[in-house]
């Protein structure tokens, strides 16, 4: 069953030095076009009954509020449904926040990154860790009751007391949720260039544990949950939507890029603008690939997704039980209400766990 949709908005003021998702400057006209294909591509799809909608992107806050609710009000959307937009310091204020809220966003995604202005700039992000704070309470101001805060770490010389400054900041404002992840080294972007010419350093393994560490430490010594591999959050405010990618159910992906999930289906759509604008005013569903999922293939997704669950975990069954009962002797799985959850040092080792279920 669908009942979660993702919507891609690929502009951004400007590209952040380690970023390589799919994302261009642009103009109030081209947004306003951008929005229109949206709609259009919406309603090629059967009019799903939604529990969880999610502006991702890219930039979703360089929108104009009025747009957000043009899309929202397409949707066939549940009562108490999770509906959440990330959001970049730099593009709003307090009214353009409190007028997200009336267009029917209620949860926020805050990119902050960090709130050290050494780190910012390093990694190209234009706001100040004081604005990020800033607009975090202008967002509880204009009413956003539920609110994630992102964080990076490993960044490039930062030391693990960088970090617990970051974490002592971050939980000193008390979001509902905090996501946070390591730097990865996106090849062509402008960071793995520096690194290519020996301007920048990766951080050393051991230390980059240690940090994670210290991350998971300290956060649950705050009352944080740790639910997912690189995400907390206080009681009953898991990310809704995210944990249904987790837990490898359905979602429409909408928008230049985007990704989803269907029936046995996986699918991408085109990644330039053209081809999407083009085949939309064919009346074709604007994809690029599409990948038709066996029975095997469903079930791989189902451990490699569902093992960074770190409170439910996956159920075993057929021929993956003999690969937990081994992992499970190794010491990296273990058995938690009759399902497979990650050791902590499975939860050091995440990725290579989840390589032993490709086939």
């Amino acid at each position: 069953m669908t009942d979660a949709i993702y919507i891609h908005i690929p502009f951004c003021i400007n590209r952040c030095q380690y970023c390589d998702f799919l994302s261009f400057k642009s103009t109030p006209y081209k947004r306003r076009e951008y929005v229109e294909y949206l709609k259009k591509e919406i309603k090629l799809y059967p009019e799903f009954d939604y529990d969880t909608v999610y502006f991702g992107g890219g930039t979703p806050s360089l929108l104009d509020p009025l747009e957000v609710k043009e899309i929202l009000e397409l949707l066939h959307i549940r009562e108490n449904a999770e509906v959440t937009l990330e959001v970049n310091p730099k593009s709003v204020d307090f009214e353009k926040l409190r007028a997200f809220r009336y267009a029917g966003i209620n949860r926020l995604s805050i990119g902050v990154q960090s709130f050290d202005p050494h780190y910012l700039k390093l990694i190209g992000r234009l706001h100040t860790g004081i604005e990020a704070e800033e607009i975090y309470r202008d967002a509880r101001k204009a009413g956003f009751e539920n609110v994630s805060l992102d964080l990076m770490f490993s960044l490039p010389g930062q030391s693990i007391e960088d970090v617990r400054k970051d974490l002592v900041k971050i939980t000193e404002l008390r979001p509902e949720h905090i996501s946070i992840y390591s730097l990865i080294w996106e090849e062509g972007t402008p960071l793995y260039k520096k690194l290519l010419k020996g301007e920048l350093k990766e951080t050393d393994n051991e230390i980059e544990a240690k940090m994670y560490e210290l991350i998971i430490d300290f956060l649950k010594s705050k009352g944080y949950i740790h639910y997912e591999v690189s995400n907390f959050s206080l009681p009953g405010k898991e990310a809704r939507h995210n944990t249904k990618y987790w837990e490898n159910k359905e979602y429409l992906g909408a928008g230049l890029g985007a990704s989803g999930y269907i029936g046995n289906q996986r699918y991408k759509n085109a990644v330039n603008f053209e081809d999407y604008y083009g085949k939309i005013d064919n009346n074709e569903k604007p994809y690029e690939e599409v990948e038709v999922l066996k029975e095997k293939e469903k079930e791989e997704y189902r451990y490699i997704l569902g093992l960074r669950l770190l409170e439910k975990g996956v159920e075993a069954d057929k021929e993956y039980i003999d690969k937990c009962v081994e992992l499970e002797k190794k010491g990296y799985l273990m058995k938690k209400s009759g399902k497979y959850i990650l050791t902590p040092k499975g939860l050091m080792t995440a990725n290579d766990v989840f390589e032993e279920f490709i086939s």
